[in-house]
C-alpha cells in the first residue's frame, strides 16, 4: 500500500464523531449509516461510504441533533473539501446540491 493510500481518513475517522459501529458514541446517540452503505464501499478508496459520506441521505452529520432537521453542509464541509484534493480530478460521486 503506498503512502497516500494510508494517509485515506474515513468521514469518521477525520470528524472523530464516535458514531461509527463499534463508536464511543455509537450506542448513546445511534450508528451513522455511513459505515454501513455498503453501495458505496471503496469509492474514492474507503470504507463503506466512509469517503463519499454526501451520498448517504441520512448521514448523521446532515441532520441537526438538537433540532431534528435536516441541514447541507456538505458543500462546505471540511471533510468533503479533503476528498477533493485527495482526489483530484478522479474524486468519485461529487456533490450537487438539490433544489427544488
Amino acid at each position: 500500500m503506498s503512502d497516500k493510500a494510508t494517509r485515506k481518513l474515513n468521514c469518521w475517522q477525520f470528524k472523530n464523531c464516535g458514531r461509527e459501529p463499534g463508536g464511543v458514541l455509537a450506542d448513546l446517540m445511534g450508528e451513522c449509516p455511513v459505515a454501513r452503505a455498503m453501495k458505496y464501499d471503496g469509492l474514492n478508496d474507503g470504507v463503506g461510504a466512509g469517503r463519499a459520506c454526501w451520498m448517504v441521505p441520512d448521514a448523521a452529520c446532515k441532520v441537526s441533533e438538537r433540532t431534528r432537521s435536516r441541514i447541507d453542509p456538505c458543500h462546505t464541509c471540511d471533510f468533503y473539501i479533503r476528498v477533493l484534493f485527495e482526489e483530484e480530478d478522479n474524486v468519485l460521486f461529487r456533490y450537487t446540491s438539490v433544489t427544488a
